[in-house]
């Protein structure tokens, strides 16, 4: 199976032409036509026909991470270099399933079953797992697994379950860690009432395209079947405590959001050099405990060569080339756990209409200042696009798919109705377009170079390029720096 080589080739209007159809990138699926000229061979990609070099085409599938704009939220597609499909959140709206209807032409191919080997929900916040609904209600997606940090909220007190306090501390007890403990918590209709997480865990359950839920802690070491070989998916929070009796608890970081939002799953994607750090939406308490229990040493009250000595042991861990920022650029984060991670990409998913102001002015500049490099890249899917992430007139479309529908209603025969009815799908293919085109940060690697990328709103001028690239390369010490164009 052919693919676009690297960086990022053009689609030619014909061998040897300066006429630009399409600008590809890196690992974009090339479908090779008949047609020869010399060192020239007839393509088609992206939905578009042309004629690439030989040269510009390779045989090797990548490693693809998509950061859909999902607003705000988070949610995260992947492709893996062998073909497989993962989920890792999916916002609150239904930005995610409008990205993947049109990135496998579910409109146009309403029989395609797509199948998932696992969707990660990384904590229970609706703005990270409430846009699986839509996916699950569309009947065209099936997950092998979903996967859980173990908290579950409830309709009753205690909202996350109960408590106890063991010396000054307080933990959580009751996690649900697999599919026949989530069966007995929703089989109490107290329990969940019309709480979004435990009714969307019931839907998830009786639509027949989820075989199982569960847990996914540090005491797995690995998301399961991603644990061998060039691509491993380490599993770095929660981190449970046992009790007394060997039982698993977390401990409690305040009040309920926090303690959901800090046993966050963190994951660390490492495929061959590259190494990349999904980071849900930990706090400074969390950052504080994950780096005292993976390097051994609470780093809140250190300061000079002692806290130089925890970050140095704490990057062994936690170091990435790029990460996911934690909570959408919050302000409740630490200086030391962005020197453990000393990223030299970060991306920031956020959006319109929020309260919070995220991404925080300080948390930016942070990012920037411990970001590695001369020019560490900073990546928003907020900035990535110029409209609103529900578009900018929804109102309008609207009333031009009713519109279109009357006539379509109207039409004296199957001719003038097929000719309606192609424009009612191209009038609802913009909906899909404001979040699948505009604001989706693109992560593509072979393990060893990397390209990163953002679809510009307008083309650039005479060399009608459509996305902003960016590439990373491997220095002279084997880790990636900047090339900057």
């Amino acid at each position: 199976m052919p693919f676009a080589g690297y960086p990022s080739p053009f689609l030619r209007a014909a061998p040897r032409s300066n006429s630009k159809v399409q600008q590809l990138l890196w690992g974009d699926f090339v479908e090779v036509r008949a047609g020869r000229d010399g060192e020239w061979v007839e393509a088609r990609a992206r939905r578009e026909n042309g004629w690439l070099r030989e040269s510009e085409i390779q045989d090797e599938q990548l490693l693809e991470i998509n950061f859909v704009d999902v607003g705000q939220g988070d949610g995260c597609f992947l492709v893996t270099p062998d073909d497989r499909f993962l989920l890792i959140d999916a916002g609150e709206q239904d930005n995610m399933a409008r990205f993947l209807r049109w990135r496998f032409n579910l409109r146009n191919h309403p029989e395609r079953q797509i199948h998932f080997d696992a969707a990660i929900l990384s904590h229970p916040d609706a703005d990270h797992y409430k846009g699986l609904e839509p996916l699950l209600d569309s009947g065209q997606f099936t997950f092998r697994t979903i996967y859980h940090n173990g908290i579950v909220p409830r309709a009753q007190d205690p909202g996350l379950g109960a408590r106890v306090r063991d010396g000054r501390r307080s933990y959580l007890t009751e996690l649900v860690r697999d599919r026949a403990a989530m069966e007995t918590l929703l089989s109490d209709p107290a329990n969940v009432g019309r709480t979004w997480f435990p009714n969307l865990m019931r839907k998830a359950l009786l639509s027949g395209r989820v075989p199982d839920i569960r847990m996914l802690s540090a005491d797995d070491a690995f998301l399961p079947r991603f644990d061998a070989g060039d691509l491993a998916f380490r599993v770095l929070s929660p981190v449970p405590e046992p009790d007394a009796a060997g039982l698993p608890r977390l401990r409690s970081f305040g009040d309920d959001g926090r303690t959901k939002n800090g046993h966050s799953i963190v994951l660390l994607l490492t495929y061959r050099d590259v190494r990349i750090l999904l980071g849900g939406d930990l706090n400074a308490k969390a950052e504080d405990y994950l780096i005292e229990r993976w390097a051994g040493e609470d780093p809140s009250d250190l300061t000079g060569e002692a806290l130089d000595a925890v970050i140095t042991r704490a990057r062994d861990v936690f170091g990435a080339d790029i990460a996911k920022a934690c909570h959408h650029g919050s302000a409740d984060f630490t200086e030391t756990f962005l020197r453990a991670v000393d990223a030299i990409a970060t991306v920031v998913s956020s959006g319109d209409d929020e309260s919070y102001c995220h991404p925080r002015p300080d948390a930016l500049g942070a990012i920037g200042r411990y970001g590695r490099g001369r020019r560490p890249l900073l990546f928003s899917t907020e900035l990535a696009r110029s409209t609103k992430d529900v578009i900018q007139d929804p109102d309008s479309i609207r009333a031009h798919v009713s519109e279109l529908l009357s006539l379509h209603r109207a039409a004296a025969d199957d001719d003038a109705k097929n000719v309606i009815a192609a424009r009612v799908l191209e009038a609802l293919a913009v909906l899909d377009r404001s979040v699948a085109v505009y604001g989706t940060i693109v992560v593509r690697t072979d393990g060893r170079r990397v390209l990163m990328a953002q679809k510009l709103e307008r083309p650039r001028g005479a060399t009608r390029e459509e996305f902003d690239v960016h590439l990373l390369e491997p220095g002279e010490d084997r880790r990636l720096v900047y090339v900057m164009g």
